[in-house]
Order: C-alpha cells, then sequence, then structure tokens
C-alpha cells in the first residue's frame, strides 16, 4: 500500500470527524486555541485507533467490527440529543453551546471507531504502520480545522437556531454510521 492510498484512506475515515467538526465550529464558535484543540483530539483519535486496531489485530478484529457502529450511535446520540434539549429549554440566555473536554473526547472515540475496525484490516498488510497512522492522523487534523472555519462561519447564518442543528446533525451521523454498519 502506497503513501497515496493511505491519504485517500485518510480522506475517508476523517469525513466523520470533518462533519462533527463542522458541527462544533456551527454551535461553539470556537477560537483558535480551541479550534486547534478540537483538531488535534480527531487527529490523534484517528491515528490512534487503526494503531490499536492494527496490533489488536486478530485478537478482537470480530468484536470492533460487529460493535463500532452501535457505539458510534450511542455516544453521538447522547451529545445531539443534549443539544436539542438545550435549544428548547425555556430559559435560553446563550445561543451558543459550550463544548467541553468529555464532550470532545466523545465525539473524537465516536468518529474514529470505524478507524480502529481499519487498523484490524491493516493488521495483514505490510507496510510501515506507523508513517500510516501518521498520514490519517494529520489528514484529519487538517480536514477538522478547515471544517471548524466552515461551521463557524455556516453558525453565523443560523443565529440562534445553531444549536439545535447541530444536535441534528450530530443524531443523524451517529444514524448514518448505525446504518453503514447493519447493512
Amino acid at each position: 500500500m502506497g503513501i497515496f492510498d493511505i491519504f485517500v484512506i485518510g480522506v475517508g475515515l476523517s469525513m466523520d470527524a470533518f462533519a462533527v467538526a463542522a458541527t462544533d465550529g456551527i454551535v461553539s464558535k470556537p477560537n483558535l486555541k480551541k479550534a486547534l484543540l478540537i483538531a488535534f483530539a480527531f487527529g490523534l483519535f484517528q491515528a490512534v485507533m487503526p494503531l490499536i486496531g492494527f496490533f489488536a489485530g486478530s485478537l478482537f478484529g470480530e468484536i470492533v467490527e460487529k460493535y463500532d457502529h452501535w457505539i458510534a450511535l450511542v455516544l453521538l446520540t447522547i451529545i445531539g440529543g443534549k443539544m436539542i434539549a438545550d435549544f428548547f429549554e425555556k430559559d435560553k440566555e446563550e445561543t451558543t453551546h459550550s463544548l467541553t473536554l468529555k464532550t470532545l473526547l466523545m465525539q473524537a472515540v465516536a468518529t474514529s471507531i470505524d478507524a480502529l475496525a481499519v487498523g484490524v484490516s491493516f493488521a495483514g498488510l505490510t507496510f510501515n504502520i506507523f508513517l500510516a497512522v501518521g498520514i490519517i492522523g494529520i489528514t484529519t487534523f487538517v480536514l477538522s480545522l478547515v471544517a471548524i472555519y466552515l461551521g463557524e462561519t455556516c453558525g453565523k447564518f443560523l443565529a440562534d437556531k445553531a444549536t439545535l442543528v447541530g444536535g441534528i446533525i450530530l443524531v443523524a451521523i451517529g444514524l448514518k454510521i448505525f446504518i453503514e454498519g447493519i447493512i
């Protein structure tokens, strides 16, 4: 497997992180430091998960592939559902959603579980796994950073509905991952 192949895999794996990062940009309007933290978290988890999958390989491969879509569905539905509930609370003082470290970590795990399964499939191949996970992590970092600022721009148009839209997007991403996992 060549570098271009790994880059394409990295782009594919980062699409869920891209969508969630855009949602974070819509609802939390992060400054540069927070945007870098979000992109770093997504890039780190997208890099670490295939590495774990690669080394776990034959031990847990079937379990990961069997339940990864359920885990993503539950985590993203919890986060998105809370955002939707927050929108409908009577006393709305803030129009932005506070992105906590716990929420960010849940998002990073939920969007990188498929990377764990990809890592399991890497176990049978001959190539430099560390180069591969570096490319995947950097690709996800860059795309997530771009997504945050695209989301922030979209959030300006959504105004006070950003939290509702963001919550709906997260639940939809969870459902998409789930449906793809059962098909």
